[in-house]
């Protein structure tokens, strides 16, 4: 279960949500990148869209819900959404490489 401090007003819980959502942002940026950078390594659009690593990203992002305490489904589904976004730009770099 994930630890939080405890707050004295809405305004306070709210600050700490936006911080949480920079780091978020921040985080989601970096993986990004690091998908943009796998490109490089893939010679096949299925390598690109490697399914068995998609299953063990969203079943992975499921167990950490489920012991950190959040619904297993939101993060399966955020997980799906954020993959299939970044599938889209590492298709776009491996396309634009020349590779197809």
């Amino acid at each position: 279960m994930v630890q939080t401090r405890s707050c004295q007003s809405l305004q306070e819980i709210r600050q700490e949500i936006d911080a949480i959502d920079a780091q978020i942002a921040e985080l989601i940026g970096s993986r990004n990148a690091y998908v943009r950078q796998a490109a490089k390594f893939k010679h096949t659009i299925e390598e690109v869209k490697d399914d068995e690593r998609m299953r063990d990203v969203i079943n992975h992002a499921r167990e950490r819900g489920i012991a950190m305490g959040v619904n297993p489904n939101l993060m399966e589904e955020v997980y799906r959404l954020m993959i299939e976004k970044m599938v889209e730009t590492e298709l776009a770099e491996f396309q634009n490489r020349g590779a197809v």
